[in-house]
């Protein structure tokens, strides 16, 4: 019994090592993505918009996904922070795309319009399982 508890222990360094990683990314990614939107979504998540805490947690998941993907599939801690900086490159670009397809998107989540908040939750998401998809060919 404790043989087989140290036994299953014995990855926890690389647990908290891999943990790490895709925590450190994510607060990297939640300050970018805060700093690229128009619009102060702290400020309006606090003050109870519901589409700004809508689109805030659609890109999060979004990122999170592949983040996960690339800490399941990595063979070290580099590959992961590799493939970790991908997925974050490709949901900020998400973001871009979404803004220049829709114009007034910031100011639509900043009036707390759940239409563009949804979709653009929904596209994080999507683009987030199709990144995330992708990372496990390897």
């Amino acid at each position: 019994m404790v043989q087989d508890t140290l036994y299953s222990l014995s990855g926890f360094l690389d647990f908290l090592l891999y943990f790490g990683i895709g925590i450190v990314l994510m607060g990297i990614f939640w300050k970018v993505y805060i700093c690229l939107t128009p619009h102060d979504e702290m400020a309006l998540v606090r003050e109870n918009n519901v589409a700004a805490a809508v689109a805030l947690a659609g890109a999060l998941l979004g990122f999170a996904l592949p983040m996960a993907s690339a800490i399941t599939h990595s063979q070290t801690l580099f590959d992961c922070a590799v493939w970790g900086v991908i997925a974050f490159v490709i949901q900020v670009l998400t973001f871009v795309v979404m803004r220049i397809a829709l114009p007034h998107l910031s100011e639509r989540i900043g009036k707390g319009e759940a239409a563009a908040a949804v979709l653009t939750a929904g596209l994080s998401i999507s683009v987030g399982l199709i990144n995330a998809s992708a990372m496990t060919y390897w």
